[in-house]
């Protein structure tokens, strides 16, 4: 394999931790990266650092969060999203898309904790602040 084999695009003003939907908030950026050379490193995937935090989400209002567990790991992501979807639908009077395409914009998904195989645990965060 020759080359760095490195692109970049598909800038996003907002999106949430997992793109639940492939909604986020699409827009043009000028970006500026340092790109060094590590020779013969090797490495199976691809490798970044950041000088800064990842996030900035706002917090202050804490989160609403919703969880899946079970053998199945993207199964255990979809029901902690459809729980969320659930919750901000229910609790706003939105649709359930109009919820799933928020949840998409700044809702996190994470694994909380894969040690109990074969129960992973799958949370969904979504900042309370975002509704006012």
């Amino acid at each position: 394999m020759s080359g760095g084999l490195l692109s970049l695009g598909d800038t996003h003003a907002a999106q949430g931790d997992g793109e639940i939907c492939g909604t986020a908030i699409e827009s043009p950026m000028d970006v500026a990266i340092k790109v060094d050379l590590v020779k013969d490193a090797q490495f199976p995937f691809p490798r970044f650092e950041t000088q800064g935090p990842v996030t900035r989400h706002f917090d202050s209002k804490g989160y609403w969060a919703t969880t899946g567990i079970g053998e199945d790991l993207f199964q255990a992501a979809r029901d902690a999203v459809s729980g969320m979807v659930d919750q901000v639908s229910k609790e706003t009077g939105m649709s359930a898309l109009d919820a799933y395409m928020l949840c998409s914009v700044c809702g996190d998904l994470r694994i909380s904790e894969i040690v109990d195989m074969p129960n992973w645990t799958v949370s969904f965060y979504f900042p309370k602040i975002v509704l006012g």
